[in-house]
């Protein structure tokens, strides 16, 4: 999908900047009535899942214990899984949002949070909370979009690299908590420089994440396994603890993915955002950057209620038990000033989030330019490009794109025809 200003129809065209201040307008009351609400029912929820995720931690790490035995490996592994999801997506990725901090709670505060996993959380807080919230979607100022090492939009450069992301993007997803850790780094910008360039912060923020991976690592790949070795089970504890690691984060990226990349999701230019962008501007933003997953209540506790990925756009700062209760409220606003809710259930979302990422693995109009009949040749120009210089891609690129315009023009006057 290309940034909305250079799509044929832009979503946003009809309305007027009345229409997008009232949008702003609407949308802050709704926010407003649940922070209005807030209270002792939303303060009890979530010390129920914190209280609910540890014991059920605590439990799986002592069936693990005895892990020599098969039935116990699959009941404390799928236990530990579910604990260590729990943990990161409804319980420190919202708590480390602030959502929580209203309680005055030193337990539940996104200042004492630390989560289980590589990235630390004033890293994670700096890169999501402060840049991708802000600047969601617009190309060149939101590393999310793509985290730096995927091209999922048009307007980003075609490079050969391109070609092997789908590989990359799997390997990524089974490491995602190394991934996020290497992005809040900007690991490959500043490795590039030399270490005399390198900001001091960098070093001290390398040096914090190392201490926390080294830190992880060692509970989940030493000290389990050498508690359960006594039992016969350091191997089958140590494995667990791998796969448990695993499925949290190929699950986390497929959440991710299903919130911020299906096709349909709208990205924006950095030179069409104003530098005084307007509250009602922001919101649009949000709302036709991000999609929805339908589902379960048990589905949406999984997710960290980010299957709710609009509302938590719009509103990163309420309870996340309270998105499921605003999204018809949001949807409505939708209806009402004719805005596609993006919404599919899990997996359709995760089908068309990993068909951009497939599709843009490849130059623009490649796919579309291509048939049976003519793909020797498609091809060989594929190759061409791989293996060419820089002129020879911008050549080949212009020339796919002209084609794929004039096909599109083709089936539209057919369309009318008809």
């Amino acid at each position: 999908m290309t940034v909305i200003t250079k799509q044929p129809v832009n979503p946003t065209a009809h309305l007027t900047p009345e229409d997008i201040e009232q949008i702003g307008i609407e949308l802050d009351a709704i926010r407003q009535d649940v922070l209005d609400d807030r209270g002792e029912r939303d303060a009890a929820y979530i010390r129920r899942v914190v209280d609910v995720q540890r014991k059920l931690e605590l439990g799986s790490r002592a069936v693990l214990l005895g892990s020599a035995f098969p039935p116990a490996w699959v009941v404390g592994t799928v236990g530990l899984s579910v604990a260590k999801i729990l943990e990161n997506m409804e319980i420190g990725h919202n708590v480390m949002h602030g959502q929580w901090d209203w309680m005055r709670d030193p337990k539940i505060h996104s200042t004492t949070w630390e989560w289980d996993n590589a990235s630390t959380a004033e890293g994670w807080k700096h890169s999501h909370n402060e840049i991708h919230h802000t600047y969601t979607n617009i190309v060149g100022k939101d590393n999310d979009l793509g985290y730096g090492i995927m091209r999922v939009d048009e307007d980003q450069r075609w490079h050969p690299f391109m070609l092997v992301q789908p590989l990359w993007n799997f390997v990524n997803a089974c490491v995602f908590e190394y991934g996020i850790a290497a992005y809040d780094l900007d690991l490959g910008r500043n490795l590039k420089l030399p270490k005399d360039k390198r900001s001091p912060d960098f070093s001290r923020r390398l040096k914090a994440t190392l201490h926390k991976i080294r830190r992880q690592a060692t509970k989940d790949y030493a000290v389990h396994p050498l508690l359960a070795a006594p039992f016969g089970g350091a191997l089958p504890t140590l494995t667990a603890n791998v796969v448990a690691n695993v499925v949290r984060n190929l699950w986390s990226h497929s959440v991710i993915m299903c919130g911020h990349f299906p096709e349909g999701v709208e990205t924006f230019e950095k030179k069409s955002i104003p530098d005084n962008e307007t509250r009602g501007e922001w919101y649009l933003r949000q709302m036709l950057g991000s999609a929805n997953i339908s589902g379960s209540k048990a589905m949406h506790l999984m997710t960290g209620n980010l299957s709710h990925q609009i509302e938590h756009h719009l509103f990163p700062d309420l309870p996340s038990s309270r998105y499921a209760e605003v999204a018809p409220k949001v949807r409505a606003l939708f209806d009402k000033y004719e805005l596609n809710y993006h919404t599919a259930p899990l997996p359709q979302q995760v089908a068309s989030a990993w068909h951009r990422v497939c599709r843009l693995s490849l130059p623009n109009g490649w796919l579309e330019t291509t048939t049976w009949k003519n793909a020797p040749q498609q091809v060989s120009l594929l190759y061409k490009m791989s293996t060419g210089g820089r002129k020879v891609r911008r050549a080949a690129q212009a020339r796919l794109e002209q084609q794929a315009r004039r096909l599109r023009a083709a089936k539209a006057e057919a369309a009318q025809a008809a």
